[in-house]
């Protein structure tokens, strides 16, 4: 049984799941591998019903789902409505979007005919992290099940609760399987399991990646990133700008993989950016229980979370905004602002994860960029102008999936734009066409000319084109 513990007031348990068995595992995955082809079989359109009446069921339960998902993630509850919203959002986006993407392809000319089929993979195990767990689960189960996948989610131990009942909502083959590392590993090692989507660190990463290596299982990752947010030397540093700036490092905590998380400023504005950044975290960060009004961040996700945050900040960092909160009693951290750190520190060099966000002073655009680009995490960026060509030609420089402009939030994130990364931080492109295009693969039938009825003797290897 795995106890759910409530990061705010660590004294109360908020519910419990049951932990799977390697044979449990073996048991669901089974089950969904029968249901999958009669589910491949119904009509897209019967499949992207299914859909629809789960995006309704899940946007009619939004309030209790959001209070739920606060209590057990630490995340406001605000926030939490606004991701299960988006939520049900990408669900609709999905039933608007998958019958061209996964319609066939057929084309009859001069040369023969092909048909380009696109079909499911049988089985997709889906590995989601504790920060976002509906959205991130969602990304994936929604393509999936509209392409005729069976889907079989294994959530964070830490944020069980919200999308086991998420899960429930859906009347396809979808089920949850909860647990740690060995749950983990018995779902993506398992013979059935035909494609893996993970979301989550590195280390976990790895672990996917070596356990489906081993059976040539296809994956999909995003691991996470270190965002840089660049301002170049004709930046604004109005009220709006920082108060934006602030929240797109504190939301959930800094625990995002697509936060702000490094603060590049010239040299010579510095002590001004400072004083900005202290003012709008006055406005705008209050650290307090999640469901209570007014709080804009909570605690962080653990004991071991806590230990670490404290861990990176110096003694010179400075606090920022209201705090009302007792880390005696929930895993809360004062969110802090470090200035002139040593740029190989662990504060700017790792991906933090924590209310402690470092903010550094540059010379040149050359020296900012390569301090930008440095490391092994390429997730996300943003860069800071107030002439926006000036800005979109210096964003073409980074080593990132995505780029904002003049922002660096997951408000500005539209679901027309994929996002990945580069280097060695995932190639995910959820969130689009091609998020869509990951849970199917193409088969072909070909008929070339030259063997088609009717067709001239002699054709032969002249069907085929010249390389």
């Amino acid at each position: 049984m795995i106890a759910r513990e409530n990061p705010a007031r660590i004294a109360e348990i908020v519910g419990t799941v049951v932990a799977a068995t390697p044979g449990d595992v073996d048991r669901i995955v089974r089950w969904a591998d029968g249901e999958q082809r009669a589910w491949a079989a119904r009509p897209i359109a019967d499949r992207l019903t299914v859909i629809t009446e789960a995006a309704a069921r899940i946007e009619s339960a939004i309030e209790e789902l959001a209070e739920l998902l606060a209590r057990e993630s630490g995340k406001v509850v605000g926030d939490c409505r606004g991701e299960i919203g988006f939520a049900v959002r990408y669900l609709r986006w999905v039933v608007e979007h998958a019958p061209a993407a996964y319609a066939d392809r057929d084309t009859d000319d001069e040369r023969g005919r092909i048909v380009e089929q696109r079909r499911p993979f049988g089985v997709v195990a889906a590995i989601t992290p504790w920060n976002a767990p509906i959205i991130l689960s969602v990304l994936k189960i929604g393509p999936a099940l509209a392409a005729g996948n069976a889907v079989v989610v294994k959530p964070s131990p830490l944020a069980p609760l919200t999308i086991d009942r998420v899960v429930a909502l859906f009347d396809a083959p979808i089920r949850a399987v909860h647990g740690g590392p060995e749950t983990g590993a018995a779902l993506v090692g398992h013979e059935l399991v035909r494609k893996v989507a993970f979301t989550g660190g590195a280390a976990g990463g790895r672990a996917v990646a070596a356990l489906a290596g081993d059976r040539l299982t296809p994956t999909v990752m995003e691991l996470g990133g270190n965002d840089p947010a660049v301002f170049l030397d004709d930046a604004t540093f109005a009220g709006d700008v920082m108060d934006r700036l602030v929240m797109a490092s504190f939301a959930t905590s800094g625990q995002v993989c697509m936060a702000a998380k490094r603060l590049y400023v010239p040299l010579a504005r510095l002590a001004e950016f400072v004083s900005s950044y202290r003012e709008a975290a006055g406005r705008v960060l209050r650290t307090g229980d999640p469901l209570s009004a007014g709080v804009t961040m909570g605690p962080v996700i653990s004991a071991a979370a806590q230990r670490a945050a404290r861990a990176l900040a110096p003694p010179d960092a400075i606090p920022l905004g209201t705090f009302d909160a007792d880390p005696a009693t929930g895993y809360f951290v004062r969110p802090s602002l470090v200035v002139a750190p040593d740029p190989d520190s662990p504060l700017v060099a790792g991906e933090q994860f924590a209310p402690i966000v470092p903010v550094l002073g540059y010379t040149s655009e050359d020296q900012v960029l390569a301090w930008a680009n440095a490391g092994e995490l390429g997730l996300g960026a943003s860069v800071w102008s107030a002439d926006e060509g000036r800005a979109f030609a210096f964003a073409r420089r980074f080593e990132a999936g995505f780029t904002f402009v003049n922002t660096h939030n997951r408000t500005g994130m539209s679901l027309r734009a994929p996002f990945g990364g580069v280097k060695r931080s995932g190639w995910g492109r959820e969130y689009a066409a091609e998020g869509l295009a990951e849970y199917v693969q193409t088969c072909v039938i070909h008929a070339p000319a030259a063997f088609r009825p009717g067709a001239e003797p002699g054709g032969g290897p002249s069907a085929y084109p010249a390389h």
